[in-house]
């Protein structure tokens, strides 16, 4: 395997996992952002009131963008396994 097509692997392979993971991680951040702007103004510290609403937004980003995100992974798969024949 040459160095240059391991690098561009590599590279494919975090550019991926940003735009797999990214949606999910930065709604999730917004969510937890504006629970602790409440919780600081209300002065409530409840815990399960930080954890529910961010892993309610996480399962209705993974429902609405599940199919995009299934096919960027299934995208990156078949690129790799058609690479295979050149890493001689």
């Amino acid at each position: 395997m040459h160095t240059g097509l391991a690098m561009q692997m590599l590279s494919d392979l975090f550019w991926t996992a940003l735009l797999v993971s990214g949606p999910i991680l930065g709604a999730t951040l917004a969510v937890g952002l504006l629970v602790s702007i409440l919780q600081v103004a209300t002065q409530v510290q409840e815990m399960s009131l930080t954890f529910i609403p961010k892993l309610a937004t996480a399962a209705l980003v993974m429902l609405a963008m599940g199919p995009w995100l299934l096919r960027q992974m299934a995208s990156f798969s078949v690129r790799l396994w058609l690479a295979i024949p050149s890493m001689q």
